[in-house]
Formats: structure tokens, sequence, C-alpha cells
């Protein structure tokens, strides 16, 4: 009223401008009390994901400006590719300095992409802010998951962006094609937590023509496959996944299957002994045996059935959760009421993470650059155990310290290996005790 009086116009609410709302937002989360709330709780990762992405921006550009680039495969990528935009449609007749082309075709187009982003491969600056934004994709992909899943405190998430010299060393001072092949699984992984089965198919083939790792998490999405969507669309999905590889592989297919197929696709292919970060311990005509080959296999399958009855019981779990959750928002819909069931989705994961963890264990070969095939899931699976936080913070740390030990020795590659045991074991217990629990509630 006295404004009224005085002949002033009354102020209306006004909405703060964005520096006193940045303000407001850092002096919300700096006190002692909500610092530990947000860093040691997984109830703020959307806080932490955004400031840990932020600081890779930062971190990924002083890398490249600082730190020197070494050339390792990035050359041979390009050699390879410039043979197939040259005309060659003979997957043998494709080869670089590290020998002949062996990935899919998925590869050859991805990488022909970045031949002429890059000035036919010249621009290895270019090339490296690339893969930043690779990084920081995949970043975002992997932390969407640990969101939805709720697993692991927020502290886990900055040791695994900080901590990590050799992951960060693969995307942008390597350039190699792993990383690509995960960002592609991840992507996929992320569409099908969605129930977008069909294009998460569509990318988890695409994943697998750009190297055939991928294929590790095939016994998982099988089953997922059948436990949720039931066998009709299981076949159908299938299906695509086919029809994408045969579309991919066509014109070389086309020119010379036998090539194709045994280059991009070749199971028994005999890694050097000189690279192997998991198996040093082993003399080497050991290592070299077909029959140690074979005996691996033989694990792998073996382990796969073993959890064979913790996997079904996890995916059957989530689709039952799924079908509920479906129910209640139906019914609330009308309330304009919400339901979060968010967190249902470790079960989904578990089967995952789990199945190509086994296929890690049992791999003739982990070359450095294999790292990045399951250094993102391992939070998730030390959260599994029943292990205390130190254990798990000390299994990380003992996991990162052999990936760095280069050469490999006798003594890295054993603790290496008994580390994985050690969480595989401890998986299983886990798993066991989750179905004995369920059967009696």
């Amino acid at each position: 009223m006295q404004d009224l009086k005085m002949g002033k116009k009354p102020v209306k609410n006004q909405k703060p401008n964005g520096l006193k709302h940045i303000k407001t937002v850092v002096l919300k989360y700096l006190n002692t009390d909500k610092l530990k709330q947000v860093i040691l709780t997984n109830k703020h990762l959307d806080v932490i994901s955004v400031f840990l992405l932020i600081c890779e921006v930062i971190l990924g550009v002083l890398i490249i400006n600082n730190v020197k680039y070494t050339e390792i495969d990035w050359k041979a990528y390009m050699q390879e590719v410039e043979g197939f935009l040259n005309g060659t449609l003979d997957y043998g007749e494709l080869k670089g300095d590290t020998g002949p082309l062996v990935y899919p075709g998925g590869f050859v187009y991805l990488f022909s992409l970045l031949y002429f982003l890059t000035d036919r491969g010249s621009d290895i600056r270019l090339a490296q802010y690339l893969y930043l934004v690779f990084y920081l994709v995949l970043l975002q992909l992997v932390f969407r998951i640990y969101r939805k899943s709720k697993k692991v405190p927020a502290y886990c998430l900055i040791i695994i962006c900080f901590t990590t010299y050799r992951i960060h060393s693969l995307f942008v001072l390597r350039l190699f094609n792993d990383p690509i092949a995960v960002i592609l699984f991840y992507t996929s992984l992320n569409l099908m937590l969605d129930d977008k089965w069909s294009l998460g198919s569509i990318i988890f083939s695409l994943a697998v023509s750009v190297k055939m790792n991928i294929l590790l998490y095939s016994p998982a999405l099988l089953l997922a496959y059948l436990n949720i969507l039931g066998l009709k669309k299981t076949i159908f999905q299938l299906l695509i996944c086919a029809f994408i590889q045969v579309i991919i592989g066509l014109p070389f297919l086309l020119n010379n299957p036998y090539s194709y197929i045994k280059g991009s696709f070749d199971l028994g292919r005999v890694f050097l002994y000189q690279w192997t970060v998991n198996w040093r311990f082993l003399p080497e005509y050991i290592f070299l045996n077909r029959w140690f080959h074979l005996f691996l296999l033989v694990v792998h399958i073996s382990l796969i059935c073993l959890f064979l009855k913790i996997i079904n019981k996890y995916f059957n779990t989530y689709a039952r959760l799924k079908n509920i959750q479906s129910g209640v928002k139906n019914q609330l819909k009308k309330k304009s009421a919400h339901v979060n069931m968010d967190s249902m989705v470790q079960l989904f994961l578990f089967p995952f993470f789990v199945v190509n963890f086994i296929g890690i264990i049992c791999s003739r070969s982990l070359h450095y650059q294999f790292y990045v095939w399951y250094y993102h899931s391992i939070p998730y699976l030390l959260w599994c155990c029943n292990f205390s936080a130190i254990s798990r913070l000390t299994l990380l740390g003992v996991i990162e310290l052999c990936w760095n030990i280069y050469p490999s020795t006798d003594i890295s590659s054993m603790v290496l290996l008994g580390s994985h045991l050690m969480i595989l074991i401890s998986l299983y217990i886990k798993g066991k005790n989750s179905i004995a629990d369920s059967k009696n509630n």
C-alpha cells in the first residue's frame, strides 16, 4: 500500500538470473553434511555425473595437449580401410602394417568415415578430439545405467574416472577400435532397458560388426530375449541381429564369402604371447598350445552353465517386475501419480556383466586395449559381492595396477587372475543366496 501511495509500481516476483541460480545450487551442495550425502550415497548421482563429465572434458583436453600420442594401430586401420575405399572387396587383400584386417565390416565403414574426417588419417590431433567425444559419450551411457540401478555410491564413479590412466590412454592416446564397439554395446543396453528391443538389437549387432568381443555378451542377450520377450519375439530379434550382419558384410560376402568370414570372425586366432596381460605366468609353449585354448573354451562354457539358473532367475524376476510396473503405471495415470522402479534394472544388468566377466576370465589373451571391454562394469560387479567397502576398493585398485604394469609379469598376471576369481566366486555365492532367499519368501 505504501508503494501505491508513493506512485511506485508493485514489484513482481522475479525469477533469479542464471548467475544467482548457479550460486544457489553451489551453496546448496557446499555444506559438509550435503557433500557427504552426495559423495557417500547414490542419491545424487545425477549431480556427480554432470560434475564428472565437465571434469573429463578438461582432463581430456589437458592429456591431448600435454601427453605424447603413441602410434600403435591407427595407421594400420587407415591403411586397411584405404584399400576398401580404393575398391578392394576381398577381405584377404585388405592389410596394414600390423597384418591382415581381422575385424568385421562395421569396422571398415566406421573407420572409413574417420579416414575422411581426419584427412586420410593424417590429422591425429582431430582424431584425438573425436575420441574424447567418444569417451564422453561412453561415460554418459555408463552413468545413466548407474543412475538407474542405484547400485554404487557416487565416490565409486569419481574413482573410476580419475584413477584410470589406462582407459584415458586407450581413447585419446592410442585410438583403438575397442572403445567404439563398447560404446555401441552400452547404447544397445540402454535401449533394451527402455524396452526398445528391436533398436537395441540393431545397435548390438552393429557393435559386433566393429569388434567380435561383443559376442561375449551373447549368452546373456539370448537368455534375456527368451525370459523377457518369449520364443516368438526371440526369433524375431535374432533375425534382426543376423540381418544386420548380412547387410553389413554383403559387399564382401558377394566378392569372397570365405575370406570375409574367416578374416572377420576367426575364432581360432592365436594371439602373441608378448602382449598377454592375463596368462604371462604360463610358459609360452603352454600359452600357444591348442589344448590350452580348448581347455579355456570348456571352462567358459562350464561357467556359463554354472550361472545359468541364476541368470534365468534374474531375468525372469525382472520380466515379472516389469509387468507389475506397467500395471501400476496404468492405474496411476488418472491420479497423476508416479512410480519409480528403476532399481530393478539391477536384475537386468547382473547377467550381462557376469557373462562378459566370465568371458574375460576365460579369454585366450587379454591385450592392454581389452581393458575397456569390462572396466566400467567392475564397480557394479564389486558392489554385487558381499565384500566390505575397503575390500571392494582394494580389488578395484589391484586390478587397475595389474593393467598398468607394462610389460606384464608373472606376478601381475597371477594377481589379476586371482582378483577375477575372487569376484566371480563371490558373485556366484551372491546369486545362489538370492535364489534361496526368493524361495524362502
